[in-house]
């Protein structure tokens, strides 16, 4: 099977996906809710964040795609 290169990311893309976002914007991205982003922050899991202060929590949508791309299976044997 051959690979086929991916189309280059436009600027408009790259500031799309690299923006910061808040917790409750990542959380309905995610479909998740914002005390879920708040336990996997601290148990560890959760996709990565950025600490921009002691009290104020941001999100890529670049690493939530990488999260959910990691977490993503074929069939339920899979682990």
């Amino acid at each position: 099977m051959k690979h086929q290169a991916q189309p280059a990311e436009s600027i408009q893309d790259r500031v799309y996906l690299d923006s910061l976002i808040n917790e409750v914007e990542a959380a309905g991205f995610l479909g998740y809710t914002t005390r879920a982003l708040q336990n996997w922050r601290v148990r560890g899991g959760g996709p990565k964040f950025v600490k921009v202060s002691a009290r104020s929590i941001r999100y890529r949508r670049r690493d939530l795609l990488a999260w959910i791309e990691a977490h993503s299976l074929d069939n339920t044997s899979q682990a």
